[in-house]
């Protein structure tokens, strides 16, 4: 591969899907693309630079992207961000959205699916409270691929040995030969569509939690604040968005902050401050006997 042909498709990549190569990327570039290549009985990359030279099309672009973009997920992935929306996300909406009963996630890049199911079987060892709400899951992904194979949810042995506990696995599961595929009911829980973060996503409505963990560090700054603004646009006043382990909002954005108290949790920043800023109620006057709210009253 020449100077120019990496040239052509690192810039190709940065302006399709956000994904920032460096030099040292170089060998990885040609792993991917050569395997590529081989599937398509192209010749080489040059052939394939060449092709999309003189024939840029959505279609070859599409399979060049998808080739490149990093899939790797488990269930359960990092543990603590799903023990954060089972003890503090849900509890917190299931009190403010009382009214509406009426709850939406976003799982964005939610590759081969294994977030979205794995919030979907939290969300149904919760059915008793949920009883009369509405859940909306809605997973995207830039690849059309690996979207398929979510919609299957259909896993191999050692892809569901990792991060899913075998209570789990029995409950939510059926074997299928030496494969394993989620059963229709947490399938049905989960929307999935094809989605760029680097196009619109008004279209997609606004959401009470956001899931996009481990995607910002394959961007560069510019992009990570183009992408970051746009997902904010989507949260709902009050609402809970979860970034992977090694990625933060400082320096990217302003409208949203860290939660002061769970690391991996962020906030709108005009809700938090609204929160904050509100005075508090000024007592009545007393004008006889202090009463105590049952709740404060000596126990007897």
């Amino acid at each position: 591969m020449t100077e120019q042909d990496f040239d052509f498709l690192r810039i190709l990549l940065q302006i399709r899907s956000g994904l920032h190569l460096s030099h040292e990327k170089r060998y990885l570039v040609e792993s991917r693309l050569g395997m590529l290549c081989r599937r398509r009985g192209i010749e080489g990359i040059g052939a394939l630079v060449a092709m999309l030279r003189r024939e840029p099309g959505r279609e070859l672009e599409t399979a060049v992207v998808e080739a490149m973009t990093t899939n790797e997920t488990l269930f359960f992935r990092d543990r603590t961000p799903f023990d954060l929306f089972r003890d503090v996300i849900l509890p917190e909406k299931l009190a403010s959205n009382a009214r509406t009963r009426h709850l939406r996630i976003w799982c964005a890049a939610v590759s081969s699916g294994q977030e979205a199911y794995s919030l979907a079987m939290l969300l149904d060892d919760a059915a008793p409270r949920l009883a009369g709400w509405k859940i909306d899951i809605l997973g995207t992904d830039i690849s059309t691929e690996v979207l398929e194979k979510a919609r299957q949810g259909l896993y191999s042995q050692f892809e569901v040995q990792r991060g899913l506990p075998i209570q789990l696995l029995i409950k939510h599961f059926r074997q299928e030969g030496d494969k394993w595929r989620v059963n229709e009911r947490i399938r049905a829980m989960v929307e999935l569509k094809p989605h760029n973060l680097l196009e619109s996503s008004s279209h997609l409505g606004q959401f009470d939690v956001i899931f996009c963990r481990n995607v910002l560090i394959y961007f560069d700054v510019p992009t990570k604040a183009r992408v970051m603004a746009a997902l904010s646009q989507r949260l709902a006043p009050h609402g809970a968005f979860v970034l992977g382990a090694a990625e933060t909002v400082i320096g990217i954005t302003t409208t949203l902050v860290p939660d002061p108290v769970h690391r991996g949790l962020y906030r709108d920043a005009a809700s938090r401050q609204a929160a904050t800023s509100t005075p508090p109620a000024q007592p009545a006057l007393e004008t006889g006997p202090r009463q105590l709210p049952p709740a404060l009253a000596p126990l007897g």
